[in-house]
């Protein structure tokens, strides 16, 4: 992979000049497209791939808003407050903490913004809080699938006639004598070079979980984790970084998932624990507490270099069966289901007393009659009965939380703090809020919320 910066003089002849250059056609590019256009500006978005959408593709369409008009209605009292309490508490060494309190304050005003101005098929989730929240907050589509959102986001930028070029990957970055970013060059194996000239340049290029250099680096206790996000992720952002001298922020912050489907790859729903279900290893043992979260768990999962088994049950799969992908995962059959523990074990060759014993254990601490031997206090529908489900699983890297630091305005700041003009990120190409370590500050909606609130406040600062 190629990138580089260059400078170039007053004089340099462009073959495309616009007012704001967006790198990247996720969830963050084309929300910072939409902002940018309706303030005024004329935008143009470039996508190194040959299909828009990225990681917000593969997501749940999930973005937290505190205090939005959606849960007043649903009479859920929510406040920013109370949203930035809950974010710090998981994700408290964030080295960028004014970014936590910015993302929380315009978090209902995005969610609004989405249904409203984008058009977005989103309604808020009552069923239960997901991980990190205290209260209902997140807003996704009823399926419960990102690509739904990313649709309505395309369907929002071609309603507005701006131009989204694929299969054009940005290799340079231009900036002028003054340390200005003033355009991008398109360029690569089979595609023709061209020239940008843009007053101000959007990174949304995603993160660099697919760069397996980068995460060692960065990332390296799931560093050894399969990567499951979309294409693309290679961190050029971090790369053009350090040719401008900008500043990192929060690079070892990572989304994980502890619980894919295997061999389907598909994730298997986190509701299937958070509301009961247990992980177990090839011994037919529960290795930790699973409350952890999906994310914060993985890397125990991939500790344990054994296979491993979500268990649940059928109250447990009835809930989750709202959600398309769970459906589907069962109708592939990549679940089984047995009226005991013993005949549950047969499916994966698991020592049969070993997995009810440990079943019955975790019942006996969900009904309260015992501590938990893994500190869990949170038992959601358990004790399990009835019916039990179980589903071969394996950890993965989805995205990672780190990149950029930006201002308030979704402005680079370079190494002194300074913002770097012309230039601006969001998305996987920017610092989250997931704190500065591991997976443990990954709050569900933290990486879409990011994505899409970053390049909704970069769009409508770049237009000015």
């Amino acid at each position: 992979m190629h990138t580089s910066v260059e400078t170039v003089g007053a004089s340099t002849s462009w073959d495309l000049e616009v007012d704001v250059l967006i790198i990247g056609a996720g969830a963050c590019g084309m929300a910072a497209a939409i902002a940018a256009h309706d303030a005024g500006a004329q935008v143009a978005i470039v996508e190194k791939l040959d299909r828009p959408g990225g990681n917000s593709s593969l997501s749940t369409g999930s973005v937290p808003g505190a205090n939005s008009r959606f849960q007043r209605e649903a009479g859920i009292v929510d406040s920013v407050e109370t949203m930035i309490a809950d974010l710090q508490r998981i994700g408290a060494d964030s080295e960028l903490p004014a970014l936590t309190h910015r993302m929380a304050a315009i978090s209902a005003e995005l969610c609004e913004w989405l249904v409203d101005h984008v058009g977005a098929r989103m309604a808020l989730i009552t069923d239960y809080c997901h991980v990190g929240h205290t209260i209902p907050r997140l807003h996704a589509p009823v399926s419960r699938r990102g690509q739904d959102l990313v649709d309505d986001l395309l369907a929002a930028v071609a309603q507005r006639d701006i131009p989204l070029a694929t299969n054009n990957p940005v290799q340079t970055l231009y900036r002028n004598a003054e340390g200005a970013v003033v355009g991008a060059g398109v360029g690569g194996s089979g595609v023709e070079s061209s020239r940008i000239g843009a007053r101000n340049v959007i990174l949304a290029s995603n993160g660099f979980a697919g760069n397996r250099e980068l995460v060692a680096r960065y990332c390296d206790e799931i560093a050894g984790a399969e990567y499951f996000g979309a294409l693309g992720s290679q961190g050029e952002a971090v790369l053009w970084a350090e040719q401008l001298n900008a500043r990192l922020a929060n690079m070892r912050a990572y989304q994980g998932y502890a619980a894919v489907a295997y061999p389907h790859g598909s994730l298997l729903s986190w509701t299937t624990i958070e509301k009961g279900g247990v992980l177990v290893n090839a011994s037919g043992q529960r290795f930790g507490n699973e409350d952890l979260g999906y994310s914060a768990y993985a890397r125990h999962v991939l500790a344990q270099d054994t296979n491993v088994y979500a268990v649940f049950d059928e109250r447990i799969k009835d809930l989750a069966s709202k959600e398309d992908e769970f459906r589907e995962l069962i109708n592939y059959g990549g679940l089984k289901h047995a009226d005991s523990a013993e005949e549950l074990a047969t499916f994966f060759k698991l020592p049969p007393e070993s997995l009810a014993q440990s079943i019955a254990q975790f019942n006996e601490a969900a009904a309260g009659r015992a501590t938990d031997a893994h500190g869990r206090s949170r038992f959601g529908m358990a004790p399990l009965t009835g019916r039990l489900w179980i589903c071969r699983v394996t950890p993965g890297l989805f995205h990672t939380q780190g990149g950029l630091a930006v201002d308030h305005d979704g402005r680079v700041l370079d190494l002194h703090g300074a913002v770097i003009p012309g230039l601006f990120a969001g998305g996987g190409a920017a610092a989250g809020i997931s704190g500065g370590a591991g997976a443990g500050g990954y709050a569900s909606g933290n990486g879409l919320l990011t994505a899409i609130g970053l390049g909704y406040i970069a769009g409508r600062a770049a237009a000015v």
